[in-house]
């Protein structure tokens, strides 16, 4: 939709409902907030029937290819649906898709106003929703809290107008910026309360990638911790196949153990065994991968999310080749102060400041004795 439309549509300049609009979108917000983990590849939705001012329903989606956020609010509202106004965080579907068209069920419950945060960016539904609403004498209001709307669904957002997954940087270093001695260790870096907001993030996206160096030298498990959390795509960067078929990784048999690695290498004897063991296989020509070359794959996968973990080769790629979209950098009180111990990022050669990498808008958080940088990447939605 192009955004001369998508103005025509916002009816912010009318008052009468606005504080109002407010205050049922932002908790809209935290219901769709209970889809994390649970429904990538698709949007947090969440959805309140509102009548009389009284909420007399609501829901969220709350798992990939169950029913959406909207048709949960008008099931438990039922009759009281009616004449109501219901309130979504994202612009209801028109399509079918694994699941029937929401704009029909609002309709067909006979509601009277629908308050929209955001349009969706998806070309299947971008501005179809709300025209059949419209068509349908309900009356539309679309912008409220449109920033937060957004922020909400930064993931889906760029997965679906790019087909790429969003990338989400982690990594724990020292205050000079090393991940690793010279002897590779690395346990721990940070303390508990920090390594405990990885596992949410592990939870929140959708796979974790890292290099073979990484694996060889950590042996990591790659898991969520967390209790009723789901656990991610484990996402190897291996162009010769060095992999361990002892690695912990591989003694998962959920089918989320995805390598890349160089078409030389298939129907190799170790890719064969890998494959045994339910390996998903990347083949890319060449070793030296496009980092664009394997989030597309990933895309293609619906893996619409990762967290690249490491090492500081990989990090170094992803963000010379201009792929990181946020992220979150923990910082301990600790000083390793030798030139051998492993940086987070190397093999740039900058010559001026201006040039350099910077973090824009960051947050800073507190994990006791450890800090954060966290940031996101400004949403471009041309829709």
């Amino acid at each position: 939709m192009k955004n001369e439309d998508r103005e025509s549509i916002k009816n912010i300049n009318d008052e009468k409902y606005l504080e109002q609009d407010k205050k049922y979108m932002k908790l809209v917000f935290k219901l769709a907030l209970k889809g994390v983990g649970k429904v990538n590849p698709n949007p947090l939705v969440g959805a309140i029937v509102v009548k009389n001012d009284h909420i007399v329903g609501e829901g969220y989606h709350e798992s990939y290819g169950e029913a959406h956020a909207e048709v949960n609010a008008l099931n438990m509202a039922g009759k009281n649906s009616e004449n109501s106004t219901i309130y979504v965080n994202l612009e209801p579907c028109s399509h079918f898709g694994k699941t029937p068209p929401c704009v029909d069920k609002i309709i067909a419950m006979g509601v009277k106003r629908c308050v929209v945060s955001v349009l969706d960016p998806n070309p299947l539904v971008s501005g179809k929703g709300i025209e059949k609403l419209k068509n349908a004498g309900i009356e539309v209001r679309v912008g409220i809290l449109e920033n937060e709307g957004q922020e909400l669904n930064r993931v889906f957002f760029h997965y679906i107008t790019t087909g790429l997954p969003y990338v989400f940087l982690k990594c724990a270093i020292t205050l000079d910026g090393k991940i690793a001695t010279r002897t590779f260790d690395s346990k721990w870096i940070t303390n508990e309360s920090a390594r405990k907001k990885v596992m949410t993030l592990r939870n929140r996206y959708s796979g974790i990638m890292i290099g073979i160096n990484t694996l060889l030298q950590d042996d990591p498990s790659l898991n969520s911790r967390e209790e009723n959390a789901r656990d991610p795509y484990r996402i190897i960067v291996d162009p010769e196949l060095k992999i361990l078929l002892d690695s912990k990784i591989l003694k998962f048999n959920d089918k989320k153990n995805i390598i890349v690695t160089s078409l030389s290498n298939e129907n190799s004897p170790k890719y064969m065994e890998l494959l045994k063991l339910g390996v998903q296989f990347i083949l890319l020509k060449n070793k030296n991968f496009l980092i664009k070359d394997i989030l597309e794959e990933l895309g293609k996968l619906k893996i619409d999310s990762l967290i690249l973990e490491g090492g500081s080769n990989l990090i170094s790629r992803v963000v010379e080749e201009g792929h990181i979209n946020g992220g979150e950098i923990f910082i301990a009180p600790k000083i390793l102060g030798d030139e051998k111990a492993l940086p987070f990022m190397s093999g740039f050669k900058i010559d001026k400041m201006e040039n350099c990498f910077q973090i824009k808008s960051p947050k800073f958080n507190i994990y006791d004795d450890n800090i954060s940088i966290e940031f996101y990447n400004k949403i471009d939605l041309n829709i």
